[in-house]
């Protein structure tokens, strides 16, 4: 079946100060990836806005109201050092979410077998009650929540391979053993959380990495930690935060993967999804901050995710 690529110029539109890492180029950079002739069979599709009672899956309405109104008319507008708002920020949440949430209905329908958003602002370091990391609504979590409550999906596995350890997906979910949460990252790198010992109610699988490991450590992580953890939970829908910081070139991290490495690993989670839950199966851009590394691992991720 097909794959559905999700994304929207308004992605363009959240401004950031001059230098930023998560900047409007980091779409453009994606975009022409996915625009090349293997890609033509990729149906393309205007990701949405959101039903904005969806955030209240992941985050309190006082938090949402908050940040909704630190929105500037103009400039930007700093929630925390890393953190920040433009006029349109909040236009692209609703946007990012959307495209979640349809990506999900898209799949349950039987319209196709996966789907990648191509989206900013990323999400995963939302906590329910806190911006930070360049996140303000965490669309995995709330794609999530409506997988279980418009469509009555019992148990969703989100793998997160970012190299930033997605400490708000973990803060949401921590209680909660209907979501397994799996994430290989950098330790000790930002956030800081992800020890092996925060375990949740036993949902909750960490695989820290050290700094300057290779490929084959990142394989290790996933065979004896997140894929056994993954064939033990036997999920209803699958959903994978993909980062592309721990790619090689990024400025972010210091491990050294490599796109075929973001193939690999795809092809294990289609593996999951596909002997559990009819393929069915949502990616979301996180990080991946060079924009050659970026844009070749998203390259490789989604023509893996096309040959389904």
């Amino acid at each position: 079946m097909a794959t559905i690529l999700y994304t929207h110029d308004v992605f363009k539109d959240h401004l950031v100060p001059n230098g930023h890492p998560e900047r409007p180029d980091r779409i453009k950079a994606v975009e022409k990836a996915l625009d090349a002739t293997d890609f033509d069979t990729l149906i393309k599709k205007q990701a949405p806005k959101a039903d904005p009672k969806t955030y209240l899956y992941a985050h309190p309405e006082n938090y949402l109201k908050a940040i909704e109104n630190a929105v500037p008319d103009e400039g930007l507008h700093r929630i925390d050092g890393d953190t920040t708002l433009s006029p349109k920020s909040w236009q692209a949440v609703s946007h990012a979410v959307g495209a979640a949430n349809a990506a999900v209905d898209d799949i349950m329908n039987g319209d196709a077998s996966n789907a990648f958003i191509a989206a900013r602002p990323p999400g995963h370091h939302a906590e329910k009650q806190t911006a930070m990391g360049f996140c303000f609504v965490n669309a995995a979590a709330v794609a999530a929540r409506h997988a279980q409550k418009a469509h009555g999906v019992e148990r969703v596995a989100i793998i997160d391979f970012d190299v930033h350890h997605g400490n708000g997906t973990q803060d949401i979910f921590y209680d909660d053993p209907t979501v397994l949460y799996a994430s290989s990252h950098q330790l000790p790198l930002f956030p800081g959380s992800g020890a092996l010992n925060e375990v949740g109610a036993g949902n909750i699988f960490n695989a820290p990495l050290s700094a300057g490991c290779d490929g084959e450590s990142f394989k290790e992580a996933y065979k004896s930690r997140i894929l056994p953890a993954l064939e033990n939970f036997k999920p209803d829908f699958v959903i994978i935060s993909a980062g592309f910081d721990a790619h090689y070139r990024d400025p972010l991290a210091n491990i050294n993967l490599v796109a075929d490495d973001f193939n690999w690993v795809t092809g294990k989670l289609m593996d999951i999804a596909t002997k559990n839950c009819n393929d069915r199966l949502v990616s979301l851009l996180e990080g991946g901050y060079d924009l050659e590394g970026l844009s070749e691992s998203a390259a490789s991720h989604v023509k893996r995710l096309m040959a389904n």
